[in-house]
């Protein structure tokens, strides 16, 4: 499996995982919601979709609207198909959140990954937080050595945009800084209950949710309860 049909599976896997689809309604949530796939077309969905039926992860099943009722008598075409994720199509994707290699911080693969970050535990967001700013720090720090060694044979033009990179990758370094702040603030509010148990704010739990301005920052009264 190539890398970016591994992060096409994964990500319509996560979208169905919120509810079932057709091909045509996730398509557009891809191009949507997860713009690393506006690129995409039906010719690289549909093999994808028949891929994870086969392995066992989808299902394939008639539409249930009155519309998808419709379709096949008035117009001479099937209905359309509604795609559902199985007990096995579950396991594999919570197989796939809990993985913070390389793959889960690269650059393509992370925007799919940070998408679906509300149905990760914190524990695999930080890991994945932490490897993608190392891996910027390491580019940031070659981008300023080679921007040193070529400055004076550089005309004004490709010196620009060689900072505008430069600039980029430190907005992004920053923001990482602050979500893995927010992180660890969430963790830290985690206090032991009455039990024993942990108890935590409800606004940076495990299954998701970062602390915003405004929030009680007392435990919440609820036990920690992963995804």
């Amino acid at each position: 499996m190539s890398r970016r049909s591994g992060i096409l599976e994964f990500a319509v896997l996560g979208l169905l995982r919120e509810s079932p689809m057709h091909g045509y309604e996730l398509r557009k949530r891809l191009n949507t919601s997860l713009g690393v796939f506006r690129a995409f077309s039906y010719g690289t969905l549909y093999p994808c979709l028949k891929t994870l039926v086969a392995n066992g992860w989808l299902i394939e099943e008639p539409g249930n609207t009155p519309e998808d009722a419709l379709a096949a008598p008035l117009s001479g075409r099937r209905a359309k198909i509604v795609y559902r994720l199985t007990a096995e199509g579950k396991e594999h994707f919570e197989d796939l959140l809990s993985q913070t290699g390389p793959d889960a911080y690269e650059d393509e693969h992370f925007a799919a990954r940070f998408a679906f970050f509300g149905q990760t535990s914190r524990d695999v967001r930080m890991r994945v937080l932490e490897g993608r700013r190392s891996r910027l720090e390491e580019r940031l720090e070659k981008m300023r050595a080679s921007l040193a060694r070529t400055r004076e044979r550089l005309d004004d033009y490709t010196l620009e945009l060689q900072r505008h990179g430069m600039e980029s990758v430190e907005r992004e370094v920053r923001w990482l800084n602050e979500l893995i702040e927010s992180e660890r603030a969430g963790r830290d509010q985690q206090r032991p209950g009455p039990d024993g148990s942990a108890q935590q704010n409800s606004t940076s739990g495990e299954s998701g949710g970062l602390p915003r301005p405004g929030d009680n920052p007392g435990p919440d009264p609820s036990d920690d309860t992963a995804t």
